[in-house]
């Protein structure tokens, strides 16, 4: 049955491939678990696992295979390496390897997805189109090209045919999911569905490049009239944070045109020494404008990592590809705020308060909760503040989690990875570079900020005008629930976990019974009817109670391995 639903004829040729590759790296249980092994043989491909990579480690051969089936594949590697609340440090860090890239398609075959694109040929709307690219990723390419009034532009294509390419490996990862839930109890505790559906909404939107661009300009206006003080009043007639702009006219869903950033590629350090530029100003500089977007505006680069910077003349950064961003409500903010501080002053009860309400869940034992925070901030009292690597600090916090059986929501999981990927850029570029001692004035800074009077005030008269709201609302709620008492139409419902488990085992249950009667009663029924003479027969024997047997023989071994699994499930 899970094969039929999986083996659509338009994902069979993927199927083949992925199954080939998971089969060369030893995973080709899985292939025999998903039915696929009949598939493959018919394909005249063997089903039996290479030795080839088994002494690799198993993070590194699931590195290997997940670059070599795709860019789907490649997205998920790279969003498991921000799940620091699910996975051990070896394999964030092999995760982390994955690189998006690609061997480039010839223009040719997107010239005319181009044309389309934009309304017309691009020599026609561009003064000049170098149809070389600059990069090739596995969803787009990217090309140089000048507007007609001299502008640099960046002409960034999606690949063709690879939107219906990553819906077929999604569609593939979801019912691999919900297999792995089934059969594997133990890969509960890494939420499978919830991955790959956190994975599919990443790349829808990043298949949609005007959602990139409506973040870019979003997170422009935010910068418009930002100036780091530690950099030199000279410097104050251009900003010191450059976002691309967008030129929208051109702009569709599979293609974009974005300024052209002329500057160093934030992995040439030493391009950066030789154009005398003050790394240690870059990683100030790259700190705090990364800190103001998640403390002051609430919508962050989620993975500033040095492919996605580049250095400008006078000690600036330009910050490129906004596919990856991450949103903090002001509630969030404010807890975020709270939580630093509270690591870095050594406040275990107010750090285990504000983590169990991230996580939505109570802790098994609370006590003991308490005393492994504050066992764990203790390793960090008293440190100096530039020996504090904040980054780290988050990860072990998301590790102390896991081992609590607590998760993270998607925000603050994207949030921790941009602070490790900010700390590691920051002391590339300065070895004595200190997160939490940038950090710490302008938390505090925004923590003062938030009990200014104007800001009490502001957020009293929201609270006024939801009480009011609330309360005039109340005759009408009120009104409705005395209809519907009047009408014998009120419904209470409560649900309680286990009981609604104890349903599911009585369910379970009644239906072996009603199948082993049934079995039962076929294999009596069957026996009077071998003793009645007359009637078709097969083999010698009579037809209809031969073919009786053989039903409740299927019945029978239904009842069986449904027991089977059962005890399995309760002893897991």
């Amino acid at each position: 049955m899970f094969l039929n639903k999986l083996a659509a004829i338009r994902d069979l040729s993927r199927l083949h491939d992925i199954a080939a590759i998971l089969i060369r790296y030893g995973y080709g249980d899985i292939v025999a678990r998903l039915g696929l092994t009949s598939l493959l043989e018919r394909a005249g491909l063997e089903h039996s696992a290479t030795l080839e990579y088994a002494h690799l480690a198993s993070p590194v051969r699931a590195r290997r295979a997940l670059e070599e089936m795709g860019p789907t594949f490649i997205k998920l590697g790279q969003l498991l390496s921000t799940r620091v609340d699910l996975f051990e440090a070896d394999w964030i860090t092999e995760f982390s390897k994955l690189q998006d890239s690609a061997p480039a398609l010839p223009y040719s075959q997107i010239e005319q997805q181009l044309t389309e694109d934009l309304g017309a040929p691009p020599e026609h709307l561009f003064l000049s189109f170098e149809t070389q690219p600059l990069a090739a990723a596995s969803i787009a390419q990217v090309y140089r090209a000048r507007l007609k009034d001299n502008s640099d532009v960046i002409v960034k294509i999606r690949r063709p045919g690879i939107k219906s390419i990553i819906e077929a490996d999604l569609r593939w990862l979801m019912r691999l999911a919900e297999l792995a839930e089934q059969e594997y109890p133990d890969t509960l505790s890494f939420q499978p569905r919830d991955v790959v559906r956190q994975l599919s909404r990443s790349l829808k939107r990043e298949l949609d490049f005007t959602i990139e661009c409506r973040n870019a300009d979003r997170i422009a206006h935010n910068f418009a009239y930002y100036h780091d003080v530690t950099l030199p009043e000279d410097t104050k007639i251009t900003p010191d944070i450059v976002i691309p702009r967008v030129y929208w006219q051109w702009t569709r869903e599979r293609v974009c045109v974005q300024e052209y950033i002329d500057g160093i590629p934030g992995r040439q350090l030493a391009a950066v020494d030789k154009a005398g530029l003050d790394r240690k100003k870059l990683a100030r500089l790259g700190a705090h404008a990364v800190l103001k977007m998640i403390v002051e505006d609430g919508l962050f680069h989620a993975d500033p990592h040095p492919g996605n910077i580049f250095y400008l003349p006078q000690n600036r950064i330009a910050f490129i590809d906004f596919g990856m961003v991450g949103h903090l409500t002001e509630v969030r903010r404010e807890q975020l705020i709270q939580l630093l501080l509270g690591l870095v002053q050594h406040e275990p009860l107010r750090v285990m308060d504000i983590l169990l309400d991230w996580t939505g869940n109570s802790a098994k034992d609370e006590t003991e909760l308490n005393q492994e925070i504050a066992s764990f901030l203790d390793q960090y009292h008293g440190m100096p503040l530039k020996q504090l690597r904040l980054g780290e600090i988050l990860a072990d916090m998301a590790a102390l989690l896991r081992q609590h059986q607590l998760r993270l929501p998607s925000d603050l999981i994207l949030l921790i990875k941009a602070f490790i990927s900010l700390e590691g850029m920051g002391r590339e570029l300065d070895p004595d570079f200190n997160m939490a001692g940038e950090a710490m004035p302008m938390l505090e800074s925004a923590l003062r900020a938030r009990y200014k009077p104007a800001a009490v005030i502001k957020r009293g008269i929201k609270s006024i005008n939801e009480a009011i709201s609330l309360i005039s609302g109340l005759p009408h709620d009120l009104s409705t629930l005395l209809r519907a008492a009047r009408r014998g139409r009120l419904e209470i419902h409560i649900e309680i976990t286990h009981l609604k488990h104890l349903g599911n085992q009585l369910d379970g249950a009644a239906n072996r019974m009603v199948i082993g009667i049934v079995v039962a009663a076929l294999i009596v029924g069957s026996s009077i009817v071998m003793t009645v003479p007359g009637g078709p027969s097969l083999f010698g024997l009579p037809f209809f109670g031969l073919c009786g047997f053989l039903i409740a023989a299927a019945g029978g071994l239904w009842v069986l391995m449904s027991v089977w699994k059962s005890n399995r499930a309760d002893r897991d």
